[in-house]
């Protein structure tokens, strides 16, 4: 699984672009996806799949060491569903 340095190296070679300059575009493409979620709103990159905001409810769970009751607080959390196209490439 390639890290961030080595994905950068990836797109640099297909694009003929550069590392420094693939990496300012990538840095910047998730920024923006990033500043998108904060605000709540859904990013929808078309054949890839869909960033979204989701709620968790408040719910109950229990302290694994202690075995007491605790209240989890209601979140947002950052969630990413795959486009039909994206799951149909990786299932082969």
């Amino acid at each position: 699984m390639p890290q961030k340095t080595e994905f950068i190296k990836m797109v640099a070679e297909r694009t003929g672009v550069s590392q420094k300059e693939t990496k300012q575009v990538i840095d910047a493409a998730l920024d923006v996806i990033a500043e998108c979620l904060k605000t709540g709103e859904r990013v929808t990159l078309t054949g890839f799949g869909t960033f979204e905001v989701r709620e968790r409810r408040a719910r109950q769970g229990v302290n694994p060491q202690t075995r007491a009751k605790i209240n989890i607080a209601a979140t947002k959390t950052p969630g990413f569903s795959a486009s039909s196209t994206l799951k149909d490439l990786v299932k082969g």
